[in-house]
């Protein structure tokens, strides 16, 4: 069987025509990374993108602009994120310069107990309605990082989102697609259909979308800042708004709320060092698999070999047996970070691979305790550059969307485990395990890039790609997001009720990758599976500090754009 599907793989990619012959660079490669001098922007729908541009023309810095973009993505690509939902960011501050980690994931509600999930008969929090609903930490996040490090007034950042909430704009491809398939499982719930639909359907490439409710909202924000959405009248819409429709996140919750500013964390690979933000998120997951993977010379088996492939595959399932373990709120659980991430660790772990062998199984280490999403990234003219990610979970998120606001609740309170014993067991005012993950590279405490890929699981697994196609295969920016991804299912999750996994899970590979590589990795053990999209979405800016240029790089698998000026 799986000899048959190799074969079907193989014959699928003999017969996809290639775009176009491009006469510089890799084969796979889309199109060529975007200059500049004085700023950068990159996201994961072209107006978004402008919008950031022209932010930075304006006199605004990195962090005025990736505020402006991620508002206007929330009308944009609502598919993806909005203010209903949580935001992480590492920020490049140039005049310090330091790197600064904000973690702006809410907490789930304080009147919501386990308990109460056990005496109804739950076994798992559902992935839509009012029950995953926590409360949503993006409007926090954007006010703490623009009070700390904005230039332009939050008036002048927000205007362009208004402004296209009331006059609308034309939707784009991929994320109509999206859209299209959320509408029927999310119709249901109150208040979607009227603010997400036109005539009970998702907008199509190319239809005028207008979204006045969330117009509405973003004035309120730019007129009373953080306290408008938190402590206002939109808290007590949506307070009222759960309790009529069974949930329970509260006024009380939402006032509540505050995000919090976090020390990056860094492992070193091959003279490159990569900083993720630690847990509740799973952005550690890649420093683990980059520490396993610089005991290897991928660059002499070379990129889409067996060994490369299988190397990776068997690093990723050690991370991934650690990260559903002790990824959790920390509020909550002590997390063994400085084990996690030391080169002995790595060591050890190392020693479990086999490299003719795949792993159907493999164990956590054992340490003594004491005690869908967008991605953006933008760079200005005085060197500061952001790394931040936002999302609803579950594409649209719950499909809660209160009356007359014009956003959508998320749903990441679908992670948490409903059984006792485990890090990311439910509990009142308790933070979600979390999968939208920032990233950041600097070289001898000089920038280097800001990065990141927007997909679940596929998160970490594809931060570990874009930094080996870099520095193991020299990849350019742009080719080290175009490469065909390898992408690795069944590992143990976080929010898992069953047991661990037992049968080495499954290779998801996309096309590009020749039948010899497949032919060999399916006699060391591997199960190859086809894959319908859920190779995430890439953007990146790198700075080169010789000739003093921004480079960006877009993903080619989504609407976006990366632009400069």
């Amino acid at each position: 069987m799986l000899r048959l599907i190799a074969v079907l793989f193989t014959a699928l990619s003999a017969c996809v025509a290639t775009a176009a012959d491009r006469i510089t660079g890799e084969s796979f490669a889309t199109r060529s990374e975007v200059l500049a001098q004085h700023g950068m922007v990159a996201t994961s729908q072209p107006l978004a993108t402008q919008i950031g541009v022209d932010i930075l023309r304006r006199g605004g810095n990195a962090i005025d602009a990736a505020v402006a973009a991620n508002a206007a993505l929330g009308l944009m690509e609502p598919t993806g994120n909005g203010m209903g939902g949580d935001l992480f960011a590492i920020v490049w501050d140039a005049k310090t310069g330091k790197l600064y980690g904000y973690n702006g994931s809410g907490r789930s509600p304080k009147s919501l107990t386990l308990a109460w999930f056990k005496e109804n008969g739950y076994t798992s929090v559902p992935p839509y309605g009012p029950l995953p609903v926590t409360t949503p930490g993006t409007v926090d996040g954007w006010f703490a990082l623009h009070d700390r490090f904005g230039k332009l007034p939050m008036k002048s950042v927000l205007a362009p989102a208004i402004g296209y909430a009331r006059e609308g704009f034309p939707m784009t491809e991929l994320i109509a697609w999206y859209w299209d398939r959320s509408v029927p499982r999310l119709s249901k719930f109150p208040g979607f259909t009227e603010q997400f639909t036109i005539d009970g359907r998702a907008p199509a490439k190319g239809q005028i979308w207008k979204n006045p409710n969330l117009a509405n909202t973003l004035e309120a924000l730019a007129k009373g800042g953080r306290d408008a959405f938190y402590k206002g009248a939109i808290a007590k819409t949506i307070g009222d708004y759960m309790k009529a429709n069974g949930g329970f996140l509260s006024y009380e919750d939402l006032a509540a709320h505050k995000g919090q500013w976090v020390e990056p964390v860094s492992v070193n690979y091959r003279g490159y060092d990569v900083w993720e933000l630690p847990p509740n998120g799973q952005g550690i997951a890649a420093l683990q698999m980059l520490n396993i993977l610089e005991g290897y010379d991928l660059k002499s088996y070379g990129f889409g070999s067996p060994e490369h492939v299988h190397l990776f595959v068997e690093a990723k399932k050690l991370a991934f047996a650690d990260r559903a373990k002790f990824y959790a709120d920390p509020d909550f659980n002590q997390v063994p970070l400085s084990g996690l991430l030391s080169k002995e660790y790595a060591n050890e772990r190392r020693e479990l691979i086999s490299m003719d062998k795949a792993a159907n199984k493999v164990a956590p280490g054992d340490f003594k305790l004491d005690g869908d999403t967008i991605y953006l990234t933008t760079a200005d003219q005085w060197g500061n550059m952001v790394s931040l990610i936002q999302s609803n979970y579950r594409g649209m998120g719950s499909g809660m969307s209160p009356p007359g606001l014009g956003f959508i609740l998320q749903d990441r309170g679908e992670m948490f485990v409903l059984k006792e014993g485990h890090a990311n067991t439910f509990a009142p005012g308790k933070r979600p395990f979390h999968t939208i993950i920032p990233a950041f590279v600097t070289r001898d405490g000089k920038p280097w890039m800001s990065f990141g890929v927007m997909g679940g699981d596929t998160q970490p697994q594809a931060h570990t790609l874009i930094v080996s196609n870099l520095i193991d295969f020299g990849m350019s920016l742009q080719e080290a997001g175009d490469a065909p991804r390898i992408l690795h299912t069944g590992s143990t999750s976080p929010e898992a009720q069953v047991d661990e996994m037992t049968d080495g899970g499954a290779i998801q590979l996309e096309t590009g990758f020749d039948y010899a590589t497949i032919q060999a990795l399916m006699r060391k053990g591997h199960t190859i599976e086809f894959a319908d999209g859920p190779y995430g979405g890439y953007q990146a800016i790198r700075w080169d500090d010789v000739n003093k240029v921004y480079i960006g790089a877009s993903e080619s698998r989504k609407d976006g754009q990366a632009a400069g000026y």
